[in-house]
């Protein structure tokens, strides 16, 4: 047997250790799944064992991810990418008369909004055969040849379609067990560090201090925006969350106002039509992603109404 397969986990390992990781907790992955928690645990500990490096330290609080277990989700999360855009390509779309739609936006958005609405998707858009171009760094650049990309402030460009969707928010977010109430609303422990994103358009460093009231603050530094959500999502700190890749956390519950800032940046997140293809079917897209957005925007005005007007677009 070859040395990777002997070390490789079985497939319902990784894909259980990918589920705990993104849901946050063994029995969130096991609602995911349809198994049971211990069942769950039962397999990261397998994994763990055949590895011989632990992937998550478990803490009365819940379980927490280990630097080694940070590096194997960055592979499994890239690697399940491959698979699925792999299987995209050789699959033939269930009506064949549609066009796929290539799709670009953030690895971040794709896994914490997009993703968990793919049954959502496909119930409004029967047939519709979606393939992702993936971003990890600043959402900028060109948009030839994809047919719908999220961007900031886009120039418009000869054969362009710009449909705004929101305007950039900021907000300080953590995991629900590193937010007490206190007198004065939510607070946060003050021995929190904070997760930042290289490279981050705006720059974290000048508007973090502000949001959270700390100057000087312990640092955890990412280089891939989905793993600073995930990270907050499993207790690491503090983390600047992009109200739209983060809303669907937030009215879930998953992430809480570490603050009651709000940020705005002066920006506005668009959806840009890069193709000479005028498909309505784009158009219909991008009202699906802003309806949805607007409940979650609303289900965050109820639940924490002391970050006051948020904007659905």
């Amino acid at each position: 047997m070859p040395p990777l397969r002997r070390l490789l986990p079985s497939l319902n390992g990784l894909v259980a250790f990918e589920a705990a990781v993104r849901c946050g907790t063994f029995a969130g992955a096991a609602s995911e799944l349809g198994v049971t928690g211990p069942a769950v645990s039962r397999t990261i500990g397998r994994v763990e064992a055949q590895l011989g490096a632990q992937l998550f330290d478990r803490t009365p609080r819940g379980v927490q991810l280990t630097a080694d277990g940070a590096e194997l989700f960055a592979a499994v999360t890239k690697g399940f990418g491959e698979i699925e855009r792999a299987l995209s390509r050789i699959s033939r779309p269930r009506n064949a008369g549609r066009k796929p739609i290539l799709l670009s936006v953030s690895s971040a958005f794709a896994t914490h909004w997009l993703m968990p609405r793919l049954g959502a998707f496909h119930e409004r858009f029967p047939g519709q055969e979606i393939q992702l171009q993936l971003m990890s760094g600043p959402m900028r650049g060109p948009v030839d040849g994809v047919d719908l990309a999220m961007r900031y402030d886009h120039a418009p460009e000869d054969g362009h379609t710009v449909l705004p969707l929101m305007e950039e928010l900021l907000i300080p977010v953590c995991a629900p067990h590193f937010a007490r109430e206190g007198v004065d609303g939510l607070e946060v422990e003050q021995s929190l560090r904070m997760i930042t994103l290289r490279e981050a358009q705006p720059d974290w460093g000048v508007i973090f201090s502000p949001a959270s009231g700390r100057s000087e603050a312990e640092q955890l530094s990412l280089a891939d925006y989905s793993l600073v959500v995930q990270a907050a999502l499993v207790g690491q700190g503090i983390a600047l969350g992009w109200l739209n890749t983060v809303s669907l956390l937030l009215a879930q519950g998953k992430l809480v106002p570490a603050a009651r800032s709000v940020i705005r940046t002066g920006r506005c997140c668009e959806f840009v039509i890069g193709t000479s293809d005028k498909r309505a079917v784009l158009h219909e897209i991008h009202h699906w992603i802003a309806a949805e957005m607007a409940k979650d925007i609303a289900a965050i005005r109820s639940r924490y109404p002391e970050l006051g007007d948020l904007h659905a677009g």
